[in-house]
């Protein structure tokens, strides 16, 4: 059985689980704490959760384990068989985690110093409200980010986009907090706030 090494609340841990649950496949938790990542550190060489252990084969960074699993599990697959959408997949894949994730990123940055620059954390902000309409774009005409189906790119944006909607409320997380303070989902968002809540009901392992 496939081993998932995770946190509570993890945005990364909540890709990986929605890909296991999407292709029907069972994992054993392995829960540490963000105190203590000796478990993981020990399993993979560095302290960041997701990790994965299958059959002996390590696996870590969320979106290259839904991409191991998507190879080695093709069923109820994530990624296109045709090159070209496979390519452009994970290109926004890579646009999320490398640009997308930046301003939330900065912000907590900004907010750790003894006196925060408010003003770019203002302009931070404002740049993630438009990425919402982008969202909200890329949602015409179809149910989900890349296609009707469920995919690879609604495990990687969902976990954060959700904190438009709405924050658990044990989750207090400061990079999640800035995630949903600074995501402010308006009238004008009805597709995006749509998939969100129909992602949202998505089983998760």
């Amino acid at each position: 059985m496939i081993r998932l090494y995770r946190a509570r609340f993890s945005t990364n841990v909540e890709r990986v689980a929605l890909a296991l649950a999407h292709k029907g496949l069972e994992a054993e938790s392995v829960w540490i704490s963000y105190a203590d990542r000796s478990e993981v550190e020990r399993v993979s060489g560095q302290g960041l959760v997701p990790v994965i252990v299958d059959d002996g084969t390590v696996v870590a960074d969320s979106m290259a384990i839904v991409e191991y699993l998507d190879a080695r599990y093709p069923q109820a697959p994530l990624l296109p068989a045709d090159e070209a959408r496979r390519a452009e997949m994970l290109l926004f894949a890579d646009w999320f985690n490398r640009v997308w994730k930046g301003p939330p990123n900065e912000i907590e940055a900004l907010l750790g110093e003894p006196v925060p620059d408010y003003g770019r954390i203002a302009a931070l902000s404002a740049g993630m409200a438009r990425a919402l309409d982008r969202f909200e774009a890329m949602l015409t005409g179809r149910e989900h980010l890349m296609g009707d189906a469920f995919s690879a790119a609604d495990c990687c944006a969902y976990p954060f986009l959700k904190y438009a909607l709405s924050r658990h409320i044990e989750d207090d997380e400061l990079f999640h907090r800035i995630l949903d303070e600074h995501q402010e989902l308006g009238d004008d968002h009805p597709r995006l706030e749509a998939w969100i809540r129909h992602v949202g009901e998505r089983p998760q392992v």
